[in-house]
């Protein structure tokens, strides 16, 4: 059993951690609690905003700041499935030809899949297995991942022609969802300073990375996973997630009307996993030692927008996934 001296030094090393990021990143602090949500939790994130808005940027300056390998793959319409797992070559040795595995970029600890709806569904799901069994299996060989692994993927939501949409069980297997949004008059403001003045000169490189050194190595990550799956859950608790997932599926007896008018299919079991899990890291981010249902309203929203699907009613009308989830989490606190 940990002890709170323990949960108190890896809580220390994570907010270490969130600080370094924000020498480098202004702003998004929910988008950096999301990516260190899921970090804790072995899970992945899709991460949407439009052009510009800093998404690469933070999850190079998450990579450096674990020191752990890095790779980014640039999802174009002519990327292949073996252009991201790899594959088998040919090779020779003393005479003899044999085959052996060459491996793609998918075997790193953070994976940047950099605009991931420009590639065809063929090829996102060769992602498929990565993201949620940690293997690679090519030919008849199954690869294991080293852990801590992450994807963080990046789409952007205005420029529609020529993207394909993430098929719907590629978009369950995202732990969250998290909008990178525009900045505020103020960090607009810092954002241009940092990026143009070095020492208070003019920087000789425009938009110049000072990206930071590493504040926590893999094995702190894999302890801080192992203390929050320790953190209880109160079964009132408990059973509120149940009914907030159920209350998502329109034949649910307790899914409030625009469920029933709007939504075509509701959230998976996963959804419920992603909202105990997420509240418990968000918990152990906050300094806490127990699920409050505080954390959990805090990981609602990015856990479960993109798993409900609306109907066609839905999509013509205009709805917002976002207004389906609030009358959801309304109409379920009613009964609390």
């Amino acid at each position: 059993m940990t002890t709170e001296t323990e949960i108190r030094d890896l809580q220390g090393v994570f907010q270490r951690l969130k600080k370094t990021i924000g020498t480098v990143i202004v702003g998004h602090e929910e988008v950096v609690e999301a990516t260190l949500i899921c970090l804790l939790c072995g899970g992945n994130l899709l991460l949407e905003g439009v052009p510009g808005l800093g998404k690469t940027l933070l999850v190079r300056t998450l990579a450096c700041a674990l020191g752990l390998k890095f790779a980014r793959i640039q999802f174009t319409p002519d990327l292949m499935p073996a252009d991201i797992i790899g594959t088998n070559i040919i090779s020779e040795n003393s005479g003899q030809r044999r085959f052996s595995f060459s491996p793609g970029p998918v075997f790193a600890n953070v994976l940047l899949a950099d605009e991931i709806n420009r590639a065809t569904p063929k090829t996102q799901s060769a992602l498929l297995e990565a993201m949620e069994e940690c293997t690679v299996t090519v030919g008849n060989t199954t690869h294991q991942l080293e852990e801590p692994f992450i994807v963080l993927a990046t789409q952007n939501p205005i420029e529609m022609e020529g993207t394909y949409p993430l098929p719907e069980a590629q978009l369950d297997r995202f732990f969250l969802k998290a909008i990178a949004r525009y900045p505020t008059l103020d960090q607009l403001t810092e954002i241009t300073q940092r990026n143009t003045e070095a020492n208070g000169r003019q920087s000789s490189l425009p938009f110049s990375r000072n990206l930071p050194a590493q504040v926590i190595n893999a094995e702190e990550i894999l302890r801080a996973r192992q203390v929050i799956s320790e953190y209880p859950l109160a079964d009132p608790l408990r059973n509120y997630v149940s009914r907030l997932v159920l209350a998502t599926h329109p034949t649910s007896a307790n899914a409030p009307q625009q469920v029933r008018e709007y939504v075509e299919y509701g959230a998976s079991p996963r959804a419920a996993l992603s909202l105990i899990m997420g509240a418990k890291a968000h918990a152990f981010l906050s300094g806490k030692f127990n699920v409050r249902i505080t954390d959990l309203e805090a990981v609602f929203f990015p856990a479960m927008i993109h798993r409900i699907i609306l109907n066609f009613k839905g999509e013509a009308e205009g709805i917002q996934v976002e207004e389906v989830l609030t009358a959801v989490q309304s109409a379920t606190a009613k009964i609390l």
